[in-house]
């Protein structure tokens, strides 16, 4: 035995930690696994639903507004009733949900359709999806307390 090992005054030492982002990669596949998914879901329906020149972009909108009901629902689910899986938030939550809903798609449908002439389109369908997707994420969010609540009052 050295001193080291048997000396009271000196402190335990101590076990090497792993580096901070081992510890995230875990969460950084996830949400890039449920990214990809989500992604190639909005991808399929811009296929199944595409908009044509000067129109208003209805499967960008609605991939949109049926995201941010979902989120709606799976915040209230998540944080009010069951916690779930810690991988469970970023994987569905910021990864499937943030790959399905798109920003940039919205932003370039509205550039599009203002450089192709069709400004009150660009800003109906900017408005439109907008005060839609702000309702549809309370509406759910409300409908799911009030039926979580029936359930289990």
């Amino acid at each position: 035995m050295t001193t080291q090992d048997t000396d009271p005054l000196r402190a335990p030492a101590r076990a090497a930690r792993p580096p901070a982002w081992r510890a995230q990669m875990p969460v950084v596949a996830v949400v890039a696994l449920g990214g990809a998914l989500g992604a190639t879901a909005r991808y399929a329906a811009s296929l199944a639903w595409p908009a044509g020149p000067g129109a208003f972009p209805w499967a960008t909108f609605w991939v949109n507004v049926t995201g941010c009901a979902v989120i709606g629902v799976f915040m209230v689910l998540i944080h009010e009733r069951w916690p779930g899986h810690r991988l469970l938030r970023p994987f569905f939550g910021t990864g499937v949900l943030g790959g399905f809903t798109t920003f940039s798609t919205y932003a370039v449908d509205i550039r599009t359709l203002v450089d192709d002439g069709h400004p009150r389109t660009a800003l109906a369908y900017l408005a439109a999806t907008l005060a839609a997707a702000l309702t549809a994420v309370w509406l759910a969010s409300t409908a799911t307390r009030h039926v979580l609540r029936r359930r289990w009052s």
